[in-house]
Formats: structure tokens, C-alpha cells, sequence
């Protein structure tokens, strides 16, 4: 397989967990009682802050996944995957797990730079692929 379809495997595996991890959490508050289902209204923040962190990092990963996608769709379709795209699609998936990472552990100023340099790195690394391309 190549590198970029196991990066978007990982890329999907990731958001799975993510989601995963967030309807679990919000499953067991409601079984032991201490929320309705009807309780987690969405784009409001609620809950912990973990919990809210763990909401936007998996939000991030849905919002970003597409273009990820999208990028491995245009890169297969013009046959112009090679070992660059390969190697790139490996940054992109290491900075977007670094920052889902990030984002769990903290949301203090220095955290939010951190996770913000991640999100740039992917960012100028699709860009650098597209250029790559054409």
C-alpha cells in the first residue's frame, strides 16, 4: 500500500477514535444519569473543558478530513504520486495527530501555538503538494 492511502487510512482511524472517544464519553453520562441525551447542544460550548477540547479536536479532524481527501483523490487520479507526495502525506498525518494531541492536553496560549504551528504545517504542506502536481 502506498504511503498516502495508509496516511488517509490513519487520517480516518484517527477521527473514528476521536468520535468514538466523545460519543463514549457523552454515552456514560448519560447512563450513570448526570446528563440527558438532549443535553449536548452542538457549537455551544458544554461539559469539561477536556471534554469540550475533545469535541473540537474531533470537529477539526471532520472539518479537515475532506481536504486531505481530496488532495489523494487529484494526486492518484493524475497519476502523480511518487515518493514527495508519499513522504508529505506522512508530515500531514504526524502534525494533524500532534494537534489533536495538543489540543487534549491543554488550551493555554502556548498549547494554541503549538497547535496552530501544526495546523500551518499541514496547511503549506497541501499547498506544497498541489504545487507539486501541477
Amino acid at each position: 500500500m502506498e504511503t498516502i492511502y495508509l496516511s488517509l487510512f490513519i487520517f480516518i482511524a484517527w477521527t473514528l477514535f476521536l468520535g468514538v472517544s466523545l460519543t463514549s464519553f457523552r454515552s456514560i453520562q448519560v447512563l450513570i444519569g448526570k446528563k440527558k441525551s438532549n443535553e449536548f447542544p452542538a457549537g455551544i460550548q458544554h461539559g469539561s473543558d477536556f471534554y469540550w477540547r475533545l469535541n473540537r479536536a474531533h470537529q477539526n479532524c471532520l472539518e479537515n478530513l475532506p481536504i486531505f481527501l481530496a488532495v489523494v483523490f487529484l494526486v492518484s487520479t493524475l497519476g502523480k504520486l511518487d515518493s514527495f507526495v508519499n513522504d508529505a502525506s506522512v508530515v500531514i498525518i504526524v502534525t494533524r495527530i500532534l494537534q489533536s494531541i495538543t489540543h487534549l492536553l491543554s488550551g493555554n496560549v502556548f498549547a494554541v501555538n503549538i497547535r496552530f504551528t501544526f495546523y500551518m504545517t499541514q496547511i503549506v504542506t497541501y499547498i506544497v503538494i498541489l504545487y507539486h502536481i501541477i
